[in-house]
């Protein structure tokens, strides 16, 4: 079946077209019931189902012959290391770290804390909670200490897994004090913290702490541990919170059968093939699409330690495809722009063979059409938008590359995904007509793989997603469809500002700035206006090598603006700066510049590149 077919399948039965998918993983003991929808609105998928994801991931394809098969290459050009572990060597490794972990006490539904930087240990940590039933929760190692503290004490781990440094392009980062830090700060205390010393730095040990190699090296292997298909796989807190943590939970069966099926169907990725999300294991791109998704189908995944986003080596990302044979590559727009930024024709491409790479995906902010237009003409690949969201774990809209690839609108991440029932509605919950902007929501219940709950808060769950719309998940986002089916999504619903009563979307001002030859990327953020309630104000980085007076850029940009969304967007002010404010996955910090602008008293995430970006930017802000 094509795409449309499939998807009114999804919709129509969706036991039926779940039952199928999930003949692509090996359960213990089959699911009889498929959906269980008694306690709605919390849905439960594959409710009577025996599983390990583990096993799926690594144990299934070693028995099948292909443990010699590479299953992840590492590549950290911050310590000029490049490592290949075969199936074999990663099902070895994670076997007896699972050992260390029991060693430990912990077993299934324990808590595990994970602070590590990109490297193939944490790949192996994460394999190894879910080989013996522990709850894994990583935390991505750029936060700092209260904040680390806050997700211990929500998640109450028996053990905290760590290492005693990351390292970046230009330093070494101490993960040891931050960890003694937070513990300190938390008033939940674990049995052990287990550390990998790296030769880069070593960290004292106090009276919790293990040493990660002694314990590795006198543990012995266990085998997979039967779970639910309902049991938690993992927590993961999602970026940015302030106040209690907001825990996504995520089980093994339905988030097993929903990554097999989106790898293969979505991004056209098959056993063999090799894959790399540009991403980290602290985010939900990592969880799904550095960790279990690729080994879940029996792919070569990348680890790739360092940072390819904003790095002045701009031929990064086609040195790794070139020397691993990256089938498909996928990354955020901002690492385009920035690539773009330091070689704007792409001169770079040519000393690189990439006849490997079949796809760019881009995902994580909304995908404007000059880096949508500059990237498929330098790669003369299909670069492929597609859109979702820590809670959903996989795509909700997308260009199914390996079911039907479908034609590639730019500013659309295409169509929704088969299992996720897609509406635009207005403020009262009525769906608009095609060309008409409103809030983006899926009809319940959601498909296997999405959040079933939030961890011990199931009110704060139903209160933040669920009750706006009856019946529906709130995604949050605003946008439309257009008369062909596909999903424009324009962004946040709070980035729609009023400007004398006329509600714009920041995400249709930005698209138009985009175009500009010069702009590398921007940010259009609301200020209050007396007269107007908000008007738009526009911070814009420029291109390497633009010598244009910036005055000049300002006005054409506003011309653009006027002629692109209209007078009624009132673009008056458009402030040249060197650089925006993101935090390390590349999201530009919207939010925290809005309230800047507005007086209000906003926390800067831990998760900044560089502190001084948003330093440099706050006068215009405030101005």
């Amino acid at each position: 079946m094509g795409y449309r077919e499939t998807y009114d399948a999804s919709l129509a039965d969706p036991n039926g077209f779940w039952r199928h998918a999930a003949r692509a993983i090996t359960w213990s003991r089959e699911p009889n019931t498929v959906l269980d929808g008694s306690a709605a609105p919390f849905y439960r998928w594959y409710p009577d189902g025996v599983m390990n994801t583990c096993y799926n991931a690594l144990d299934r394809h070693v028995e099948h012959g292909r443990g010699d098969q590479p299953a992840l290459h590492y590549v950290s050009p911050v310590t000029d290391t490049m490592q290949t572990l075969t199936y074999d060597d990663l099902l070895s490794e994670v076997s007896r770290f699972a050992g260390v972990l029991t060693g430990l006490g912990v077993g299934i539904g324990d808590r595990v804390v994970m602070s590590m930087p990109m490297i193939p240990e944490a790949v192996i940590a994460m394999l190894a909670c879910a080989r013996i039933g522990a709850v894994h929760s990583v935390v991505f190692g750029g936060f700092a200490a209260h904040e680390l503290a806050a997700r211990i004490d929500d998640a109450q781990p028996k053990v905290i897994l760590s290492a005693s440094c990351g390292i970046e392009p230009s330093r070494v980062v101490a993960y040891k004090p931050l960890l003694d830090d937070a513990l300190d700060q938390a008033e939940h205390t674990p049995d052990a913290c287990v550390v990998l010393q790296r030769p880069q730095l070593h960290a004292e040990m106090g009276e919790r702490d293990h040493d990660w190699s002694e314990l590795l090296a006198a543990a012995k292997p266990v085998g997979c541990t039967d779970v639910l298909a309902t049991d938690p796989l993992y927590i993961l807190y999602t970026s940015g919170t302030t106040g209690k943590p907001k825990g996504v939970v995520r089980d093994n069966g339905g988030h097993a059968v929903a990554l097999a099926w989106s790898m293969q169907n979505i991004y056209d990725i098959g056993p063999g093939d090799t894959w790399w999300a540009a991403s980290d294991v602290g985010w939900v791109v990592g969880h799904s699409y550095i960790v279990y998704a690729p080994l879940l189908v029996g792919a070569t995944t990348i680890v790739y330690e360092g940072k390819p986003v904003g790095t002045p080596d701009a031929a990064a990302f086609w040195r790794v495809i070139e020397q691993h044979g990256v089938k498909a590559l996928f990354t955020a727009p901002t690492a385009i722009r920035a690539i773009r930024k330091e070689d704007p024709d792409g001169a770079l491409i040519g000393n690189h063979d990439l006849s490997s790479l079949r796809t760019l995906f881009l995902a994580g902010e909304r995908l404007d059409p000059d880096t949508y237009h500059w990237a498929t003409r330098v790669l003369d690949v299909p670069v492929v938008d597609n859109w979702w969201q820590t809670e959903t774990g996989w795509p909700i809209a997308a260009n199914p590359r390996g079911l039907e690839p479908l034609p590639i609108k730019e500013g659309s991440p295409s169509v929704p995904v088969p299992g996720y029932d897609v509406r635009v509605v207005d403020g009262q919950g009525d769906e608009v007509e095609a060309g008409i902007e409103g809030s983006i929501v899926i009809r319940l219940p959601l498909p296997p793989g999405t959040l079933p709950t939030l961890w011990n808060a199931d009110e704060r769950y139903v209160n933040g997603y669920l009750s706006a719309f009856e019946g529906f998940y709130t995604t949050g986002d605003g946008g439309f469809f257009d008369a062909d089916g596909y999903l424009y999504v324009m962004g946040r619903t709070d980035d729609v500002i009023n400007v004398a009563g006329h509600r714009l979307s920041t995400g249709s001002i930005e698209a138009a700035i985009a175009t500009h030859p010069a702009v590398a990327e921007c940010a259009v953020i609301g200020v209050h206006d007396a007269m107007k309630g908000q008007n738009p104000r526009a911070f814009v980085v420029l291109k390497s090598g633009v010598d244009t007076e910036p005055e000049q850029i300002s006005r054409e940009v506003v011309d653009r603006v006027r002629q692109q969304v209209g007078p009624v967007a009132a673009m008056k002010e458009v402030v040249v700066v060197p650089g925006l404010p993101k935090t390390r996955s590349g999201k530009i910090l919207r939010r925290t510049m809005r309230g800047i602008a507005d007086g209000r008293e906003e926390p800067v995430p831990s998760t900044i590149e560089d502190v001084r970006v948003l330093e440099d930017i706050t006068p215009f802000l405030k101005g």
